[in-house]
């Protein structure tokens, strides 16, 4: 992409989120026409002097082709909102990064993903439930994000690599700074065939804790849903959780002894109406997948109907959501439920957590609507 130095450059820029990006995007059009923007032009999109003093500071300093280059080196890639391979469910997120470090390799089955998060403090009953519950999900073809941090985001990542599964691992800091450091051979794995790092975080960002909030967000946001194993009453996993209760992704908890202080964390979201998992059945279930075995290719159903033929313009392999769908298509809400329904049972859609549906065309692995 001609412009992803420019999208490299403003991630450089201490002040310019989302928000910025995207008015800098709706101002000018593009990354590279606002990187030559005016000290006026940038106060009239909403830039404070600060920002506005950072820009120029950085422009000033930072030579961009040597950045990319730098980055290249380090054997990166980048994505951006405008990238085909960005990733669907987290660019649906509010304030979804503008870019994103990755080491490895995205690929499409990672649409079917569920987080595995909790404390670093574990014990012998969270390591023996992550193992059992990640291993199951693998089984499934399911993704494994989480991470990288010690205790339950490592023994989930670990145990998707031997499984032989895929596993994405949100680090809150630069790729080039593994933390923590006895990971780094972990970290390794995850990138050379079992699935890939991502950080929004550049080349020598360090892992401070002001990093990890925002780092959880985009573990809830590449995934269907988050499972929290053990956690204590005030923990980033729970942060984590709360990130998916907003983005409108499902929050699975186990439950724990209620004297340990590992599992008050889980209880209390179970308490709160969070979906007690005892096993893997309970995930699959409440996403409403099932893989089938043995991996027979089903022919796909046509559209008939008026209704089906207008929503089934606006589906594909990617997600949307149904209220988009709705608009769209200009039917009532209330009739694309319906609509969708049918199409279901007739196997031409399905749902994928989160009132999203997607189309069926994958011949393998394919997927059933559980009754």
């Amino acid at each position: 992409m001609p412009d992803v130095k420019y999208w490299l450059g403003f991630n450089l820029v201490n002040g310019v989120g989302p928000a910025k990006v995207q008015a800098l995007l709706d101002y000018f059009g593009s990354l590279a026409a606002a990187w030559q923007a005016t000290e006026l032009q940038l106060a009239q999109i909403g830039f404070d002097r600060r920002t506005i003093k950072n820009l120029q500071e950085t422009r000033t300093a930072v030579d961009l082709d040597r950045a990319w280059e730098q980055v290249q080196a380090a054997g990166l890639h980048l994505l951006t909102w405008e990238s085909p391979d960005y990733p669907a469910y987290l660019k649906e997120i509010p304030a979804p990064p503008p870019l994103l470090y990755v080491q490895g390799e995205l690929q499409e089955v990672d649409q079917w993903a569920v987080a595995v998060v909790g404390t670093r403090r574990l014990t012998s009953y969270g390591r023996q439930v992550t193992q059992d519950i990640v291993s199951g999900l693998v089984h499934h073809n399911i993704t494994i994000v989480s991470g990288l941090a010690r205790g339950i985001d490592a023994v989930a990542h670990k145990t998707a690599v031997e499984m032989g599964g895929r596993t994405i691992a949100v680090l809150g800091s630069g790729l080039d700074t593994i933390y923590p450091t006895e990971h780094r051979q972990l970290a390794h794995s995850i990138a050379q065939g079992h699935g890939a790092l991502i950080s929004e975080y550049g080349l020598g960002v360090q892992p401070e804790a002001k990093n990890f909030p925002p780092r959880n967000r985009i573990i809830s946001g590449l995934s269907l849903g988050v499972l929290v194993v053990e956690a204590a009453e005030r923990s980033g996993a729970l942060i984590t959780a709360n990130f998916a209760a907003e983005q409108n992704r499902d929050v699975f908890a186990v439950p724990g002894n209620i004297n340990s202080p590992a599992s008050r964390g889980p209880n209390q979201l179970i308490q709160q109406g969070a979906r007690l998992v005892t096993g893997v059945e309970d995930i699959l279930e409440e996403l409403n997948i099932h893989m089938v075995a043995e991996h027979t290719a089903v022919q796909m159903a046509l559209p008939e109907t008026a209704e089906e033929i207008a929503l089934y313009a606006h589906l594909s392999s990617q997600p949307v959501h149904i209220d988009d769908l709705s608009r769209a298509s200009g039917l009532p809400t209330g009739m694309v439920s319906s609509t969708l329904t049918i199409m279901e049972l007739k196997g031409m859609v399905r749902q994928v957590g989160g009132m999203n549906y997607i189309l069926c065309r994958e011949p393998d692995p394919v997927y059933e609507v559980k009754e």
